[in-house]
């Protein structure tokens, strides 16, 4: 069975900012991947933010990022 993403988290890492860090401001979807890599090695923050992170990471990671771009697109 194959699971689909769930858009809600899509769509918060498209509308919601970095909260901190070299990167505050920066819209979740674009954090550089070298960024998210440096989380993915140490430690992602807990909670919301940190699964938010992860799922930027991992569509990045993986080459997926014109689900990001569609979503942009979409949302403004």
């Amino acid at each position: 069975m194959e699971t689909q993403p769930d858009k809600e988290i899509l769509v918060s890492i498209v509308k919601h900012q970095m909260p901190f860090g070299k990167y505050k401001g920066f819209k979740l979807c674009d954090l550089p991947i070298h960024y998210l890599e440096w989380f993915a090695n140490k430690v992602f923050p807990e909670g919301k933010l940190g699964m938010q992170m992860r799922t930027v990471y991992e569509i990045k990671l993986n080459g997926l990022e014109d689900i990001i771009l569609q979503l942009k697109h979409t949302i403004q």
